[in-house]
């Protein structure tokens, strides 16, 4: 139940054919509730009717109907629409009761299928912060997916394919030590990935000697396919132990790697149709008929590239999904390769090419500075998990030293700190990581929200253990902005999924948490006369609460 969608669709009718604007912009909330719930200014509809406002109004105010409005009054060229509170409270109390975390939920996507490609991590390179928003964010919108409807397939999208695993080979041959790498493989691998570098500043040909060993590698070199499957596997165990604090996980691995024997598929069908043409040696798609960039399918020295790749997952994944959206959550820097590569499927003749959407986000950054793991500037992700973990046990010792759990508290706390730190940011923004910043329980931090939701159980456990039944209105005006919130809540995650938004969710559960504790200081809740519809709304925005956190990734604790 969306209170103003509800008062949008009884003007629409009232209206008629009469009007293209959008009347939800039109209406309007008063700063005064003798003037009503809603208003609605008729100045828009003049032209179209040959009438006055005034007389707007008054047609308005007479044909407007729906049984939750109490009244209506024309007041000059406005109407003015008083609310049934008492029955809207009680139909609405009532529906989170009985639906409980599917409170919100719709069945628009009918179970279709979802791919997501998420995290995507490069193997023999540590998790860094940098990897943390495609994890998140992807995470978030799967669950959003879910909400509404749809079947997310969650794919983690290795990066264990690509030239830099040549580089990579190299320098360990140049200037490894095998008992190193097994000792610290992760961190002995980026030194020598980021020494490679620093001497391919003064040794370019270093470069041509990377990009022959990944040809090897391709071509089924058995000493360089032995060094690339050790460093996979070396990172797989790191990269799982990071996705397990966070709470994350994968329908399938499929890397960049899976794809190695798909690809003659996709070079015989872009010759057959005619697309190939070579560009100094290499093979391209030229794509001028939307103003793009040629699309580069295999290098001069016969190598693939991550385009031809991305051209067989796309095609697996129609094949194996048969998708209703295929989502790709990476970062803004790759927006003209997804134009690229769906422009090629176009003229290949795939519509479903147009299902296919690239969700960008913008940068994680230190200090202002973009975060690189080739000149070794990275913040650790696991280091990072674990500091904020430690300071968050700090902090609860301090407020709640008797508090039972305090370790398991801690983790969900300090994780849920790093995650709602990055979600409560719109995705193209670039985010600045700051310890300082996410562990406040005052300010727009995860800790807030859950230290709100953990005050809402505080309450039911005071009371008895509450165990809501239906039929418990609240007529009282401090509580009205709390149930408005509350009936928003279905549109909320409706548009959070269309406009892949995981900020939405987060942003409204900081409103709702707001206007929760502006309430609890205002009212008496367990000693009053109407303690039973308070704490029925208490569990409601518990129950709301809760769930806007799962959706973002973040556990809800019961007591801080």
């Amino acid at each position: 139940m969306d209170i103003q969608l509800m008062v949008t669709q009884a003007l629409k009718e009232s209206l008629g054919q009469a009007t293209n604007h959008n009347i939800a912009l039109v209406i309007e909330k008063p700063k005064n509730s003798a003037f009503g719930d809603y208003a609605i200014p008729c100045f828009t509809w003049a032209k179209a009717f040959k009438r006055s406002p005034q007389e707007i109004a008054q047609q308005i105010a007479s044909s407007i109907h729906h049984p939750l409005f109490a009244k209506v009054h024309a007041v000059g060229p406005y109407v003015n629409v008083f609310l049934d509170r008492k029955r809207i409270s009680q139909e609405l109390l009532n529906q989170i009761v009985l639906q409980k975390g599917d409170y919100g939920s719709n069945n628009d996507g009918e179970n279709r299928n979802v791919p997501i490609d998420l995290s995507g991590p490069n193997i023999a390179k540590p998790f860094s912060m940098g990897h943390l928003r495609s994890t998140v964010i992807g995470n978030a919108i799967a669950n959003l997916a879910a909400k509404n409807g749809y079947r997310p397939i969650r794919i983690n999208h290795l990066g264990d394919w690509g030239t830099q695993f040549g580089k990579l080979i190299v320098a360990y041959l140049k200037w490894g030590d095998e008992e190193k790498v097994r000792q610290q493989p992760i961190a002995e691998l980026l030194r020598l990935y980021v020494k490679f570098h620093e001497e391919a500043e003064k040794h370019p040909e270093l470069n041509e000697e990377g990009r022959r060993t990944f040809k090897k590698l391709e071509d089924g070199d058995q000493q360089t396919r032995e060094l690339w499957s050790w460093f996979r596997e070396e990172s797989l165990k790191e990269f799982f132990r990071i996705y397990h604090l966070l709470d994350v996980s994968f329908d399938y691995l499929h890397g960049e790697a899976f794809y190695n024997d798909k690809m003659d598929e996709v070079m015989e069908m872009l010759t057959e149709k005619g697309l190939i043409e070579e560009s100094e040696g290499a093979l391209v798609v030229k794509l001028d008929e939307v103003d793009l960039p040629p699309c580069l399918i295999q290098k001069s020295d016969g190598a693939t590239i991550y385009a031809t790749r991305d051209l067989a997952t796309a095609l697996y994944r129609k094949r194996n999904f048969d998708f209703s959206r295929s989502l790709y959550v990476v970062g803004s820097e790759q927006t003209l390769h997804f134009k690229q590569i769906k422009q090629v499927l176009r003229k290949a003749g795939f519509d479903w090419a147009n299902d296919m959407v690239h969700i960008p986000f913008g940068m994680m950054l230190q200090n202002g500075k973009k975060m690189s793991t080739r000149k070794g500037r990275v913040i650790l992700l696991e280091e990072v998990l674990n500091q904020v973990v430690d300071l968050a046990y700090q902090i609860i010792n301090q407020k709640n030293p008797a508090l039972e759990n305090k370790h398991e508290v801690a983790k969900q706390v300090g994780i849920g700190a790093v995650i709602f730190q990055d979600l409560k940011n719109f995705r193209t923004n670039d985010v600045d990581f700051s310890f300082e910043q996410m562990l406040n329980f005052d300010g727009e931090t995860g800790p807030y929200l859950q230290y709100t939701h953990a005050r809402c159980h505080s309450l039911l456990r005071k009371a008895g253990n509450f165990v809501p039944k239906t039929g418990h209105s609240l007529d009282e005006e401090e509580a009205w902005p709390i149930i408005s919130l509350l009936s928003q809540f279905g549109e909320v995650t409706k548009q959070a999924w269309e406009d892949y938004d995981p900020s939405k969710i987060a942003r409204y559960a900081l409103n709702l948490a707001r206007a929760f504790n502006s309430y609890y200081v205002k009212v008496r809740i367990l000693g009053s006369e109407d303690r039973e519809a308070r704490l029925h709304l208490v569990f409601s925005v518990a129950t709301v609460i809760e769930e806007c956190l799962r959706i973002l990734g973040i556990k809800s604790p019961k007591s801080m």
